[in-house]
């Protein structure tokens, strides 16, 4: 397959490294620092969970005159989710599948407004990997990806695109509720991301504080019951569910969102709590504790005060 990777930084250039070190054409679109890495030095992963290695893709700032993409990874911040779509263009074709590894329940649908309908695949990436540094990718643990059209058939590209990233040695599986697979994410991902990046806390110090710990299942129970409001059927067990799993997370272990804080760049605040609170506002479901760290972190949903 010729896959493109749009976003190269830590979820992107980590599942691209495996796809390249696996035999797969991969291009990857980078910019800046990154990109003269990569087309300098190539693109190193150091995994606490599979060592090191190095890899080099073929690496882009544009995509006007390359052939046409079988599948995307599409891995750009939330906020950029519009303009990443556009610059696609190039390479997307009638059965191209874009699929979405960001934070969030509606990249999906931004992606085919922008490139029309039925090209947006859902998915949900289950790792924790970041940018260390220009052309290198720092992989903590995790690394699975669950995947599935937004209509819930089990279509040939999905299944494709699935063997192909197997066979990487990425696991991968197909859902028919991929929908119910993206919110139950966001709730996991917008507890964990604001309960760490309004603390400043690593999950140790949160699990061991009873206030903060409380804080996170407070913002799960909220969100659930958005969710719900919503017409997404979770599982009766959800909540439980991500207490269990937040409750054997690494103690060193913190989020994007307190990762990005920390260094003083633009947070995907609004893709995860104001999302929330914007549609908690229109199904009439009050949402206290996600509003309350939606406006703690608003001064520094620019960046740079952090």
């Amino acid at each position: 397959m010729h896959i493109v990777v749009m976003g190269a930084g830590g979820v992107g250039g980590y599942f691209g490294a495996k796809l390249v070190r696996a035999g797969e054409r991969v291009t990857m679109v980078a910019r800046g620092a990154q990109l003269e890495a990569l087309r300098r030095d190539g693109l190193r992963v150091r995994s606490s969970v599979e060592g090191e290695w190095l890899t080099r893709p073929a690496a882009v700032a544009s995509l006007a005159g390359q052939p046409l993409a079988d599948a995307v990874l599409f891995c750009v911040k939330a906020f950029d989710t519009e303009a990443a779509a556009g610059a696609l263009r190039p390479v997307v074709g009638p059965e191209t599948a874009v699929l979405s590894l960001q934070n969030g329940v509606d990249n999906e649908d931004k992606i085919d407004a922008v490139l029309g309908a039925g090209h947006a695949l859902g998915g949900a990436a289950y790792v924790f990997a970041t940018l260390e540094a220009p052309g290198v990718i720092a992989h903590r643990f995790g690394g699975r990806i669950v995947l599935g059209e937004l209509d819930g058939r089990v279509s040939p590209r999905a299944e494709r695109l699935r063997d192909t990233l197997a066979h990487a040695g990425i696991p991968a599986e197909l859902s028919t509720a991929i929908r119910r697979v993206l919110w139950e994410k966001y709730l996991f991902i917008c507890a964990q991301a604001g309960t760490t990046a309004v603390t400043r806390a690593r999950m140790g110090v949160v699990r061991d504080t009873p206030e903060t710990w409380r804080l996170y299942r407070l913002l799960l129970d909220e969100l659930a019951a958005l969710a719900r409001a919503a017409g997404v059927a979770l599982a009766p067990d959800a909540v439980e569910t991500i207490v269990k799993t937040a409750a054997g997370v690494a103690p060193e272990a913190t989020s994007s969102l307190h990762h990005d804080l920390l260094a003083g760049r633009r947070l995907e605040l609004e893709a995860l709590h104001g999302h929330a609170v914007r549609l908690g506002a229109r199904l009439g479901v009050a949402l206290p504790t996600v509003f309350a760290v939606y406006a703690a972190l608003k001064p520094h949903a620019a960046g740079g005060r952090g």
